[in-house]
């Protein structure tokens, strides 16, 4: 039968078309998850070390001076941004890439750093469709395939080996395993 052939045409271009997609949503979606659960940040590498050799000031004595020593000190002079105090005992100053938290009763001192982690922040991106404009009706496009793709997939194949065969089962489990998420979580 022709529409047979076009169903395996369609099904084929379209995997084709849509496959570095297919990657950049998989991947990222797993990352998110994971991200969501607070194992790890996806988009960012956070790193906290303690500051040694920092004195304790008073908010009064906590100048210029004073925050030109403690991102000396940290060896991130040149990422200083500004500074506020959270609170009468605290400091924090903002670097390009991170901050530095003071006790200024202790002298107690933490730097954070942050660093793009690579793939994984640029593959989110579109993820989150932060792009906007074009990539929105494109992702559109994607999910749209995606659902042509299923249909497809379902009456590719005759017989035993398609949905009237074993596929019926996996067809239902498919449908099945999310149904009970939603009865579970909602």
């Amino acid at each position: 039968m022709k529409w047979r052939k076009r169903n395996r045409w369609l099904h084929r271009k379209l995997g084709y078309m849509f496959f570095g997609m297919a990657i950049i949503y998989g991947v990222s979606g797993i990352a998110l998850n994971h991200h969501i659960t607070r194992h790890w940040n996806p988009s960012h590498i956070e790193r906290s070390e303690t500051l040694v050799g920092i004195e304790p000031a008073d908010r009064s004595e906590a100048g210029k001076e004073y925050i030109n020593e403690i991102v000396t000190i940290a060896g991130e002079k040149e990422n200083y941004k500004s500074y506020y105090f959270p609170t009468d005992q605290s400091l924090m100053i903002y670097l390009k890439d991170g901050h530095i938290i003071v006790d200024l009763e202790t002298g107690e001192s933490s730097i954070t750093t942050l660093k793009n982690r690579k793939f994984f922040r640029e593959i989110n991106f579109l993820h989150y469709n932060k792009p906007k404009q074009l990539w929105t009706y494109f992702s559109d496009l994607f999910a749209f395939s995606l659902v042509i793709m299923a249909i497809s997939g379902l009456i590719m194949n005759r017989g035993k080996k398609g949905i009237k065969g074993s596929g019926i089962i996996l067809v239902i489990i498919g449908i099945t395993i999310p149904l009970i998420f939603l009865i579970i979580y909602l």
